[in-house]
């Protein structure tokens, strides 16, 4: 079993590969290499019906996508997931902290203050509802 390294005609990603897998791949893809983030993007506009002229429309979409950002998609997912990710552990601490920080009356606090933290912090819970 030979191992060839092969680049994705779309995004430009390159896998090692066995012959038989390149072969297999290209022959549903008109001759055309494509990584399994672009193939399946392919697959997708396909069942989707997006395009009427079938398998080559859908190819010249996604490398018409791939050049528009320039950068290889496999990338540009892991690093919307890493974004996605903080954003939601940073919203989740810091509602925490807010929660925490009104709710608790702090030393020296009149009734009045800590009734205004209680009444921002229903505020702010119907407001993120």
């Amino acid at each position: 079993m030979e191992i060839e390294s092969v680049k994705c005609e779309c995004c430009g990603l390159k896998e090692d590969c066995t012959q038989d897998y390149i072969v297999e791949v290209k022959s549903k893809f008109s001759g055309k290499w494509l990584c399994g983030l672009c193939s399946e993007a392919v697959r997708d506009e396909i069942i989707r019906g997006k395009f009427a002229y079938g398998i080559d429309e859908a190819i010249k979409a996604q490398i018409a996508f791939c050049r528009k950002f320039k950068s290889n998609p496999a990338v540009k997912v892991a690093d919307g997931m890493r974004q996605l990710l903080r954003r939601r552990s940073g919203e989740s601490s810091s509602a925490k902290k807010l929660l925490r920080s009104a709710t608790a009356p702090q030393m020296g606090q009149d009734r009045l203050s800590t009734s205004a933290a209680l009444s921002s912090t229903s505020f702010l819970s119907s407001y993120a509802s």
